[in-house]
């Protein structure tokens, strides 16, 4: 045991609104906070805005939401793609990601914003008095530092403010725990788009003269890894692979975190001598780059004034107090034993195909005032969040949190659940 001594801290900065994470909730939420007039900042560990869709190298956006925000990025993305992709991007898929030129785009969008960024920076404690957030202190090359804000969303998708906020939760599956894999996603070049096979989905089969790619990987690949799920990309003759797999991680725990790099990145060069050997279009395949950041389906779930639930989903159920709506995607849980679906997950054969919406009291943590929750640590249950983890709806969900803390400074009041969630749904419904 080692006790740190006692030391003051100096105040890095004073904002209205802290954005806690860069992903897409943390965008979505950073835009609109800023869009409706509060002073934001965002503080994110990596070097860059977007997360997994960026350092986390996600081959693309998968589900649907009401976001706005995600409709300009695509639009944004797509334009600027035509001068740095070196292909015509008429004939790519709108929900493709380009990571390096989101990269340049959520920079720009930044900057008009005139929203504060800080990388390289980790939030190290809530500062939480009377049951009301205050602000965080944070660690960077600069040493430790506090930074105060009116309002908190906790962006981080782990939950770490609402964590150290004092904030319920439990972690993973309801009653034993268990979480979903983990993912390290890569990029490979040299495919031959005209012969190419693209499976994206665990229950797509595909036939080859050497037999059926999903089970020659379960058969072929390292444990737990044995799926093939591979994406199309806006630059020729390139692939982003959704192979590795790690089961049995606790991402909250620094160790366990470090374990699953090792085990996935461990498993690209025999997937990509698989692929060489087994997948038509992919015999002078070769490693372009893998991500910086590992893929991380699932650890806090908090507790929320409600909940979101599966029946809720099934049910499309459209919330009185709804802030995201037109909400689509299915029971995505990865195997927690091994490679491929989950026996509780659905996804080519989902018979559900109406839209749901996510409650504003899912986003509200049950005993801290001013934070939010945004994206995949909201309040709802393990297989409920199988299915609003995905980008576009966490993106949904980032902008309901940043349009309710803007409300709540620009109107003075007391308190986030004071907000009229009519005028959230106004602003994020347009």
């Amino acid at each position: 045991m080692y006790i740190e001594k006692e030391k003051e801290l100096p105040i890095i900065a004073r904002t209205q609104v802290l954005v806690c994470g860069a992903g897409p909730a943390g965008m979505g939420a950073a835009l609109r906070a800023s869009e409706q007039g509060a002073k934001t900042m965002i503080i994110e560990m990596q070097d860059c805005l977007g997360g997994v869709a960026t350092a986390g190298m996600m081959s693309h956006f998968t589900g649907w939401s009401s976001s706005k925000i995600l409709t300009q990025i695509q639009k944004r993305c797509k334009e600027k793609s035509q001068l740095l992709a070196g292909m015509d991007q008429e004939n790519v898929w709108d929900m493709t990601i380009n990571q390096e030129v989101m990269k340049i785009v959520l920079n720009e969008m930044v900057k008009e914003k005139g929203i504060d960024v800080l990388f390289y920076t980790v939030v190290c404690d809530s500062i939480v008095e009377n049951g009301e957030i205050k602000g965080v202190i944070v660690e960077n090359k600069s040493g430790r530092g506090v930074i105060y804000a009116d309002v908190v969303i906790d962006a981080t998708g782990d939950g770490d403010v609402a964590a150290r906020a004092g904030v319920p939760y439990y972690k993973g599956r309801e009653g034993d725990g268990k979480m979903q894999p983990c993912t390290l996603m890569f990029k490979i070049g040299g495919v031959d788009y005209e012969r190419a096979v693209f499976p994206e989905s665990f229950e797509t089969e595909v036939v080859t003269e050497k037999g059926e790619l999903q089970h020659l990987a379960n058969e072929l690949l390292p444990f737990p890894a044995g799926h093939v799920l591979l994406y199309r990309q806006s630059t020729p003759g390139t692939v982003c692979c959704n192979m590795t797999n790690v089961i049995e991680i606790d991402a909250t725990d620094g160790q366990s975190l470090t374990k699953a790099v090792f085990v996935c990145r461990s498993q690209i060069e025999p997937i990509i001598k698989f692929l060489r050997e087994y997948a038509p279009g992919y015999e002078n395949c070769w490693l372009m780059s893998s991500a910086s950041l590992i893929g991380v389906r699932e650890t806090r779930h908090f507790e929320g004034l409600q909940t979101l639930t599966p029946e809720d989903i099934l049910e499309a159920k459209c919330f009185d107090n709804w802030v995201v709506r037109y909400a689509s995607f299915n029971f995505d849980v990865h195997n927690m034993s091994g490679a491929s679906l989950d026996e509780t997950g659905v996804q080519k054969k989902w018979s559900q195909p109406n839209a749901y919406s996510i409650p504003y009291g899912c986003l509200l943590p049950v005993n801290v005032e001013n934070l939010l929750l945004s994206g995949r640590n909201i309040s709802g249950k393990h297989l409920a969040h199988s299915n609003y983890r995905v980008m576009p709806i966490a993106m949904a969900i980032g902008e309901a949190a940043g349009v309710a803390a803007a409300l709540k400074i620009n109107q003075s009041l007391k308190s986030l659940r004071d907000v009229n969630v009519k005028e959230i749904q106004n602003i994020v419904g347009e």
